[in-house]
């Protein structure tokens, strides 16, 4: 059975391990090809779409930010990034991962079941805990790892599937495995 804290937390540990991977790898391959990371932490995948840095300020929002959003019943966009070079960046989302490892498992665990409210001024949308992780966080943090990936890709980073799928839970309890 998956637990709240695990489904939430454990998933953005596993993005954010990923993705701090990624963006080292990254640092090691543009301080050799010396590409200017101002132009890296600047780029746009299209011209509507938020900026490299901005990318990080969102996935730091969708991972700490939602479990302090489960934890108080409430959760809003985010406030405006700090202005970051590319080792701030990196730096955020390590913080951000002390930070996760640091939450208490009973403290997600009793918000299960109850309610969540993302709120943008006047709109307001109800969801379970669960719901708000599943439908709505996840799905966030995803479509932002996955751009600060396909944006490291872009500049020739070479990063595999792999690398964006970080440590996987794996392995079944003998009682669970199909028979040969």
């Amino acid at each position: 059975m998956t637990i709240l804290y695990d489904l939430s937390i454990g998933t953005y540990r596993r993005v954010l391990e990923s993705t701090i991977k990624s963006m080292e790898k990254g640092l090691v391959f543009f301080d050799e090809q010396g590409i200017n990371l101002t132009d890296v932490i600047n780029m746009r995948l299209a011209s509507d779409m938020a900026a490299f840095s901005s990318q990080i300020n969102f996935i730091r929002h969708h991972s700490l930010g939602a479990v302090n959003g489960i934890l108080e019943g409430s959760f809003s966009t985010p406030s405006k990034a700090p202005e970051l070079d590319y080792k701030g960046l990196i730096n955020v989302l390590s913080d951000t991962l002390k930070e996760l490892n640091s939450m208490d498992a009973s403290a997600i665990e009793a918000t299960t079941g109850k309610a969540m409210y993302f709120r943008v001024g006047d709109f307001e949308l109800p969801f379970t805990t669960e719901n708000f992780v599943l439908s709505f966080s996840l799905p966030n943090l995803y479509f932002h790892a996955t751009t600060v990936y396909d944006m490291l890709r872009i500049k020739g980073v070479p990063l595999t599937k792999m690398d964006f799928l970080g440590s996987m839970n794996t392995g079944l309890s003998e009682s669970s495995r199909a028979p040969t």
